[in-house]
């Protein structure tokens, strides 16, 4: 899964990576510790172009009253995002590609405790997570990351891992390049990431800075 995120690069700099029109509106970086119902920044394909503009994370179903009329949904699995109800049409119509600089997942420890993981490229490069997206109300767009069974290295700390796109596959996975993006629903490949435990200090969701990214010995 995925349940807390790291953004880290200047919005400029993204938008253009992904050749998208930026917001007036988005959310402030650095942020060290992005939690679920705050906005990010995410890349549409609309209307011939390229949008790089913020999103609530926690999608909001149509049928939806108020945001809390049911679960917070902040991820969707890719087994089965294209048949439940609440995602198949988002699935269908509304992709997008949440930019990132890595996440956060915890393994559970033998006596219990979640302990923390810092998860990013090897590379170094922008992690592009798909995603899905609904509008909904008076919030706007809304978002859910697409989770999939992890790959070897991933499983050791998890067994969810949020499908990461590499960048020849971000049109297609946008609707910009016709069908197929049901086959880009997979783990990466082991080498495209890597892991170092961090302090339990992300574990709230009031920690801020850079310090929450920095390696612990595990």
């Amino acid at each position: 899964m995925c349940g807390r995120m790291v953004l880290t690069m200047p919005h400029d700099a993204v938008a253009k990576l992904f050749g998208a029109t930026p917001a007036n509106d988005l959310p402030e970086v650095p942020n060290y510790n992005v939690c679920p119902t705050v906005q990010v920044p995410a890349v549409t394909a609309q209307d011939g172009g390229r949008r790089y503009g913020p999103m609530r994370w926690g999608f909001i179903p149509h049928w939806y009253k108020t945001p809390g009329d049911g679960p917070l949904l902040i991820n969707a699995r890719a087994e089965t995002v294209a048949e439940k109800p609440a995602f198949r049409a988002a699935a269908r119509a509304r992709r997008c590609i949440i930019p990132v600089s890595g996440f956060y997942e915890w393994e559970r420890h033998e006596d219990g405790a979640k302990l923390p993981w810092f998860v990013q490229r090897r590379d170094r490069a922008v992690m592009a997570m798909a995603a899905i997206w609904q509008d909904w109300g008076d919030i706007g767009p809304t978002t859910a990351v697409v989770t999939t069974t992890a790959n070897d290295a991933m499983g050791r700390i998890h067994h969810r891992i949020p499908v990461i796109l590499e960048p020849e596959n971000w049109g297609k996975w946008l609707g910009e390049e016709g069908t197929g993006a049901a086959r880009l629903m997979q783990a990466t490949l082991d080498e495209t990431l890597e892991f170092h435990r961090v302090d339990t200090a992300v574990n709230s969701n009031r920690a801020r800075g850079a310090e929450l990214i920095v390696p612990i010995d595990a």
